[in-house]
């Protein structure tokens, strides 16, 4: 990854050098993350090809070593292998740093209260702002001993494993919990049945939960009201796992294409059975792209290059609603992002990020409860020195660096908080821009 400066100058691209480009993006976050917690459970070495290596998924694979996991992670050949233990922790002891990881707190404390030990939980202080509430509620119902809380830091002493039974996640605004009790339901003592009451966002990141587990070798039915089963007794199966590409990685390729005209092809990720945010796809066809599937996704800008303004409902691929909000700047008209309300629990508040960074850029924005309305830009190839605040965000530094493809004079402060989940976008972006 090349040094970057910050603020980082984003240049405009000229209208006569849309791109035509191949862009390869890492393995999935969210199924890197999921797969290592799989492979720790399964007896034996899994191999794990394609993994995706960012803060998130390092905080992940260290909280799983600090559990007595062994696991190895080769960033150049995109491979981590794990020897997993056929249940929960060996450690009798750990601390776990979480950083600012939510998968990682919501999937590890699960796996935690399988162990006999004493598991100390923490992160850096925004993750201590995040909620983890529905963790803590549902393990405490399972009779698991948590000191502090609900959120971090909290001790958990696990005491060898979980009843089953009912478990209801209810009162958040994230499908982690859900997933992380789901990923350890088989090592309980009885059959379980995971009812999910959280916001409409997590229904699609707890099927992929369970569409992995399955791939892993345990059944995991889905039924009526978000419910999701496991028969006890089940064991997931180690050996070796291809890692989907990052469909939220690819949507800012695609909407580099939507923004900028020209063709941008993201082999291996396109219409994704896994991963909700492949839907984005159907979100720029609405606003006037060609979208072909040819092992891959492959996106071309709409004709005359100005894009359909759109009132869409993002609840399913909420990590690409600052996106669509960027591409808001040159829609035909308003551009409404709708029942994304969890988003302001995030890294930062997501909904207001948006709003200010957008009028920050010259835009008039409305600000929602759930989301947001934003109007094109009154000229838009016009405008004086803009430095985005990121807030920490790596959403927000990925997607307003698009803007400045087409807005003069566009920084992003703290580039480098992309390396949360892609610490090579600029470098790639760059490429895919033919600029190295």
């Amino acid at each position: 990854m090349s040094p970057m400066p910050d603020p980082l100058p984003i240049r405009p691209l000229p209208p006569e050098a849309a791109p035509d480009a191949s862009v390869d993006v890492p393995g999935s976050k969210s199924l890197t993350n999921r797969a290592l917690v799989l492979a720790a459970l399964a007896s034996g070495r899994s191999a794990l090809r394609g993994a995706l290596f960012s803060d998130d998924t390092w905080a992940c694979l260290e909280g799983l070593r600090a559990l007595g996991v062994a696991a190895e992670g080769d960033p150049a050949a995109r491979c981590v292998t794990v020897e997993g233990t056929g249940g929960g922790p060996p450690a009798a002891v750990a601390r776990v740093d979480v950083r600012l990881s939510g998968t990682t707190a919501r999937f590890l404390c699960p796996y935690m209260a399988l162990g006999r030990g004493t598991y100390h939980v923490d992160g850096v202080p925004r993750m201590r702002q995040r909620p983890m509430g529905p963790v803590w509620d549902a393990l405490s119902a399972q009779g698991v001993r948590i000191d502090g809380g609900p959120n971090l830091p909290f001790t958990i002493h696990g005491s060898g494993g979980l009843p089953g039974g009912h478990i209801r996640i209810a009162g958040g605004e994230t499908s982690q919990p859900a997933s992380g009790m789901l990923m350890v339901a088989p090592y309980a003592a009885g059959d379980t049945v995971v009812e999910v009451e959280t916001h409409r966002s997590a229904l699609p990141y707890v099927a992929m939960t369970a569409r992995l587990m399955e791939i892993f070798g345990v059944a995991c039915t889905e039924g009526a009201g978000g419910t999701f089963s496991v028969r006890a007794g089940a064991r997931y199966r180690a050996g070796e796992y291809a890692i989907e590409p990052d469909a939220s990685a690819a949507a800012y390729f695609w909407a580099l294409a939507a923004l900028c005209g020209g063709s941008v092809h993201t082999p291996g990720i396109g219409r994704s059975r896994l991963q909700g945010d492949a839907a984005f796809l159907g979100v720029l066809e609405r606003m006037g792209c060609r979208v072909q599937d040819d092992g891959g996704a492959r996106v071309r800008g709409p004709a005359g290059g100005r894009l359909r303004a759109v009132d869409q409902d993002m609840s399913a691929m909420s990590d690409q609603a600052l996106t669509l909000g960027v591409l808001g700047l040159w829609g035909d008209g308003p551009t409404t992002v709708r029942n994304v309300s969890h988003i302001r629990l995030q890294e930062t508040d997501r909904i207001a990020a948006a709003a200010t960074e957008l009028r920050r850029l010259g835009a008039r924005c409305e600000e929602r409860p759930d989301g947001f309305v934003v109007w094109p830009l009154a000229d838009p190839g016009k405008g004086g020195v803009a430095t985005v605040e990121t807030y920490g965000d790596h959403r927000v530094a990925m997607a307003f660096a698009l803007a400045g493809l087409r807005r003069p004079g566009v920084r992003i402060a703290d580039p480098g908080c992309v390396g949360k989940t892609f610490p090579e976008y600029f470098d790639v972006l760059d490429e895919a821009l033919g600029r190295r």
